[in-house]
């Protein structure tokens, strides 16, 4: 073994070590029902469904709401989802929630299938999808917000209840949205996969139609959303530009086609949207770079006929999503400006509004990109250099490669496992973050793992329109509901709340938004981990029994 070599197996080594150490918690040694949590995270979304309900309904607590939306301006926009605890439709946020519940089913649709949830998961996606298909009236025209944040933020109803605005905004050419207008083509495009790998040709086929027509309005009308529906920036501003949504859309296009035009479009557009300079860690709702070169890194081993120019930028696109892997194990050398930060147990920390969504989407992404590295059969190199920085194409100084962070494609899964299990309350807490799992055990018995009960959820929080029928005014639910102590009359069941803080603390009180209020977003990503979660324990309890079954054997 060279100088070098027994260099770079110690820092791996040391990197590891401390991985486990900060990961060591109360509740470390459980082995969770991933099923079990698969299930109830496909069920949180019927419980964030607005328009009329379908006689199917599991989430009986809730009733018929918003059909009236869209009405004062001669559209039909019934339906949809709310996208956290108020009852506005957000179509950014309500787009990348389908964009990542497709995904999830592409990556991970045979484990789904395998518990028997396949059903649900469509059904949660074409919730959405056929909300987007009634929005996008006109190729150059799309409704992308249906009622006020400032005055629905003024009442605590149920949404079956409502007396706030639900006045609708849209884009269009004057107008223009690109970044909502190329994430729900993106929506469209991943779920026309899902639904034509499902057998459903025409749907997929009608989807695929809204998508291309988007993503041309999206391209051709360029503009930030946030500055025509001006409504939208004290809630879901974008922050990031609408360049990454246009190049994430046109991948899922390639992927959803196979035609070549929208690879060229992304190549050709790498650098100066920043595709290939942007190495960050954070990837959610607003900023898709991390996702886009995550999915561009696929390409490297799907497609077989790249050309050498299509090969160098895609090369440069894995680079980054490598430099968000190393940033949220923390393993990039170079210290806290190049790492993604960390709670004392080890929990990913961004920042302390709704901290869990940039975890779970780490999760997923983490565990696509190692089952890429298993199928490359590829190590990750955590580098000193930043992937933006000239000096990354040139070879690594010899002097540099003791500060290079070597794991393999289980390190990355283990990182990704550590993440979702600290949300099934493996963690100093004993939390659940999943609202109703406990982890196959009792719930909120002495040292067991318990879950929010007051989550910041005006529909969860207030007694169910089938229970109490009487009209809830406007001010009324906070009196009687959101100012009361007592436990919400309903659980979220599935529900990923925003999460402790930078410490590990968490306050279940329905004032305390930034840490109870769960979104949409929160848990589309998590359906894809658990179903990878769930499939890897499936097959080391066969690999448990297999060794059991070889030392019988052995006995006899």
């Amino acid at each position: 073994m060279s100088d070098a070599t027994a260099r770079l197996v110690l820092a791996a080594a040391a990197a590891l070590m401390a991985t486990t150490a900060a990961l060591l918690t109360p509740a470390a040694a459980v082995e969770h029902d991933y099923a079990d949590a698969l299930s109830k995270s496909l069920l949180y979304f019927e419980a964030q469904r607005s328009g009329r309900l379908p006689y199917n309904q599991r989430v009986r607590w809730r009733g018929d709401s918003g059909l009236n939306d869209g009405l004062e301006q001669g559209v039909d926009l019934v339906g949809g989802y709310y996208d956290a605890g108020d009852h506005v439709k957000f179509g950014l946020p309500m787009a990348f929630t389908v964009t990542m519940l497709s995904w999830s089913v592409l990556e991970y649709g045979g484990a789904m299938a395998d518990a028997g949830e396949t059903r649900h998961a469509l059904a949660a996606i074409k919730w959405g999808t056929d909300y987007f298909v009634k929005a996008h009236t006109a190729p150059h025209e799309l409704w992308t917000q249906v009622g006020d944040g400032d005055s629905d933020h003024y009442c605590w109803q149920r949404p079956e209840d409502m007396t706030t605005s639900r006045r609708a905004y849209k884009v269009d050419e004057e107008h223009p949205g690109s970044e909502v207008a190329a994430e729900t083509a993106a929506a469209m495009a991943a779920a026309s996969v899902v639904f034509r790998r499902a057998g459903d040709a025409h749907y997929a086929h009608l989807l695929l139609h809204h998508a291309l027509q988007l993503f041309e309005f999206a391209d051709k009308f360029r503009g930030r959303y946030d500055e025509s529906v001006r409504v939208v920036k004290s809630y879901y501003p974008s922050a990031s530009g609408y360049k990454d949504e246009l190049l994430w859309a046109a991948l899922w296009l390639h992927r959803a086609t196979g035609r070549r035009e929208y690879l060229d479009y992304v190549v050709e557009n790498a650098v100066e949207f920043g595709g290939t300079g942007w190495a960050v860690s954070e990837f959610s709702w607003d900023i898709k770079y991390p996702g886009l070169q995550v999915l561009a890194s696929k390409l490297l081993l799907e497609e077989k006929d790249l050309s050498p120019r299509h090969r160098a930028v895609l090369e440069k696109f894995k680079s980054n999503a490598e430099f968000y892997v190393c940033s949220n194990m923390n393993r990039n050398p170079g210290g806290a400006d190049r790492n993604a930060g960390r709670t004392p147990a080890g929990l990913v920390f961004v920042r302390p509004w709704n901290n869990l969504q940039y975890v779970t989407n780490a999760a997923f992404l983490l565990a696509v990109h190692s089952d890429l590295l298993s199928s490359l059969g590829h190590d990750l190199r955590c580098l000193p250099h930043s992937p933006s920085n000239s000096s990354f194409s040139a070879a690594i100084e010899a002097e540099d490669e003791a500060e290079v962070v070597v794991l393999g494609a289980g390190d990355v899964m283990a990182f990704a496992k550590s993440q979702a299990d600290y949300i099934l309350g493996s963690n100093p807490a004993r939390t659940s973050y999943l609202v109703g799992y406990n982890g196959g055990g009792g719930a909120d018995l002495e040292g067991g793992i318990r879950w929010p009960r007051r989550v910041h959820h005006r529909a969860a929080s207030t007694a169910s329109i089938a229970e109490e029928r009487g009209f809830i005014g406007c001010l009324q639910g906070f009196d009687s509901w959101y100012s009361a102590g007592e436990e919400n009359p309903h659980d979220l069941v599935g529900a990923v709340v925003g999460g402790p803080d930078g410490e590990d603390r968490f306050s279940d009180h329905r004032g305390a938004y930034m840490q109870t209020e769960a979104c949409t977003y929160n848990t589309a990503p998590m359906v894809g981990v658990f179903s990878r979660l769930m499939e890897l324990q499936e097959e080391e309890r066969r690999s448990r029994r297999q060794e059991e079954d070889q030392a019988n054997q052995r006995d006899l």
